[in-house]
């Protein structure tokens, strides 16, 4: 068991309804303004991992609902960037919207990508894994935000690892080699964050039982160290490790014991249990 470090809860019930009021906002606004797109998913998904702080296994429906309407954003985000159409249908908070097309925007970049592609995954949404696995890389870089090349790297690895593609091992090697923390341009948390679901998709490939429980004890050993230093250590994004829980989710369905628990990766998103509660 690797425990979540301690984080304040005095004010959760209160502090999670002003999250929920601001993120139905941002959602209320997106037919009238697609754009508020990238508002929408930062302020779902912090919902959602707000929900686990109570909430550590993902047992029960809210915390479900609130990680599905993330992902559900998270996709949102890509096919409206993406659609030769003027409008696109999304279903998102058990409502279908018609959404604008948006084409490349600040907000589409590698980090929403991955965010997108990693709930996707803890949702086991498989056509919206494989609609997000055909984004160009290209329009990752349209946006004119400053990512580094180990992130485009990564994300083609795992387009790769999902469309089944050719030479995932050397686009994979190509990631692992990004994230040398001699060239890393913020070598912790590059070496602590970015690295590890890389060892972890590594071990899955292989079909290495024992190696991805070593890479997932170490993924959630980096995660704590990292969250709980000054200034970190009571920010909602340390509750959940998502790309490991990703990776986690992964390995499940792939027939891969899960020696590990830690409520960085909650039991019940990793067990599938809510999938297909509702439609989605």
């Amino acid at each position: 068991m690797i425990p979540r470090h301690p984080f304040p809860t005095g004010n959760a019930e209160a502090g999670l309804a002003f999250l929920e009021e601001s993120a139905q906002a941002w959602l209320g606004r997106l037919e009238g303004r697609s754009t508020a797109l990238g508002e929408a998913l930062s302020s779902t998904f912090i919902v959602a991992q707000a929900r686990c702080l109570m909430d550590p296994r993902g047992a029960i429906y809210p915390t479900w609902d609130a990680w599905v309407t993330a992902m559900q954003v998270g996709s949102a985000v890509f096919a409206a960037a993406t659609t030769t159409e003027t409008h696109v249908r999304c279903r998102i908070a058990h409502e279908d919207r018609t959404l604008e097309a948006t084409g490349p925007q600040p907000y589409v970049t590698p980090a929403s990508w991955l965010t997108a592609f990693y709930l996707a995954a803890v949702c086991r949404e498989r056509d919206r894994i494989t609609a997000l696995c055909r984004v160009p890389l290209s329009l990752l870089r349209e946006n004119g935000a400053v990512s580094q090349e180990f992130e485009y790297a990564w994300i083609d690895a795992l387009q790769t690892y999902w469309l089944g593609g050719p030479d995932l091992g050397q686009k994979l090697v190509a990631a692992i080699d990004g994230t040398d923390p001699e060239t890393a341009s913020d070598p912790e948390t590059v070496g602590k964050l970015f690295y590890p679901p890389m060892e972890m998709l590594h071990r899955i490939i292989r079909g290495d039982h024992a190696g991805f429980t070593r890479a997932l004890t170490a993924a959630l050993q980096w995660h704590q160290e990292y969250w709980t230093q000054e200034g970190r250590s009571e920010l909602i994004p340390g509750l959940v490790a998502l790309a490991p829980l990703a990776m986690t989710c992964f390995a499940h369905d792939a027939g891969i014991p899960i020696e590990v628990e830690s409520d960085y990766v909650p039991a019940v998103l990793v067990t599938r249990n809510w999938c297909g509660e509702f439609p989605t």
